[in-house]
């Protein structure tokens, strides 16, 4: 766009353009701007008598809270809104939001933003989110989450692996990856059925540096070192935190946390033996 055309012109010869190359969609993002200011707002109602849109979505910042509300509120009556996509929904506390823009402006909200890359806006799921406020959890939403970042045949063979006890520092670091790739730990938690409920979970500070500090740790290791941990002497443990830019205590709660793991892992693939076999590629999803 020239910097002489005004918002109608560019919309316009978008509009032309995309017409003329056969286009089916044609998505209109106008610049921010406060419900107070009538200038801003008349140029809306202009566009939209110009444009005629099919679809007419406000993107509202659900931390804003009551003041969200009010824009909502203010917007769908200057203009009729179609819907709402609500930005910053990755605490479940921040549902409310939601719910009061529905109630006030009766147009449904239809995405989420859940985070800051592209693939964090999501479709709104009203039921998933009312559990997730009363602390029922999000069990569906966490399935997808785990398949969006999932690979069969490396989750078959962490089966394998899983069950010939070789579950080793690669695979912990692998796992942790993967987790990160689903979202913030905060989230990922609320969508656990009953876990918000569970008294050592209330008021949890979550600090999601932690995973970066252990997957450096890990990295600092030498390929032996992360399939064969129980080489790690003091000497080692010295050199992989000077290497990390972490401390020996923290290599030493590192291991003993992977440690536990495989306990824990070990524990299930009994079970596992004894009566109904378990799937541990569920396990790990």
């Amino acid at each position: 766009a020239q910097n002489s055309q005004t918002p109608m012109e560019i919309c316009i010869n978008a509009l032309t353009e995309a017409r003329r190359r056969g286009y089916d969609a044609i998505i209109i993002d106008t610049a921010g701007r406060l419900h107070i200011d009538e200038k801003m707002m008349d140029e809306l109602k202009q566009l939209k008598e110009r444009l005629m849109p099919q679809e007419i979505l406000l993107v509202a910042d659900a931390m804003t809270g009551q003041d969200a509300v009010n824009i909502a509120k203010t917007f769908n009556q200057a203009l009729g809104i179609t819907g709402v996509i609500l930005t910053k929904m990755e605490g479940d506390a921040r549902g409310g939001a939601a719910l009061s823009i529905k109630a006030v402006t009766q147009k449904p909200i239809k995405f989420v933003g859940v985070g800051e890359k592209l693939n964090a806006l999501e479709v709104f799921y009203p039921d998933r989110v009312a559990s997730r406020i009363l602390g029922m959890g999000d069990i569906l939403s966490l399935i997808e989450k785990a398949e969006e970042t999932m690979d069969v045949q490396k989750a078959k063979e962490l089966e394998r692996k899983i069950r010939k006890s070789e579950f080793t520092l690669e695979d912990f670091r692998d796992q942790l990856r993967r987790i990160r790739k689903m979202g913030s730990l905060e989230q990922i938690l609320s969508m656990i059925p009953g876990l918000s409920q569970m008294k050592q979970f209330k008021n949890l500070q979550i600090d999601e540096r932690e995973l970066v500090r252990i997957e450096a740790i890990i990295n600092s290791m030498t390929k032996e070192e992360r399939l064969r941990p129980e080489i790690i002497n003091g000497k080692r443990r010295k050199r992989i935190a000077y290497g990390s830019g972490t401390t020996v205590q923290e290599i030493n709660r590192l291991l003993k946390n992977y440690n536990e793991t495989k306990k824990m892992i070990k524990s299930f693939t009994k079970k596992g033996k004894k009566g109904k076999r378990i799937n541990l590629i569920d396990f790990f999803h």
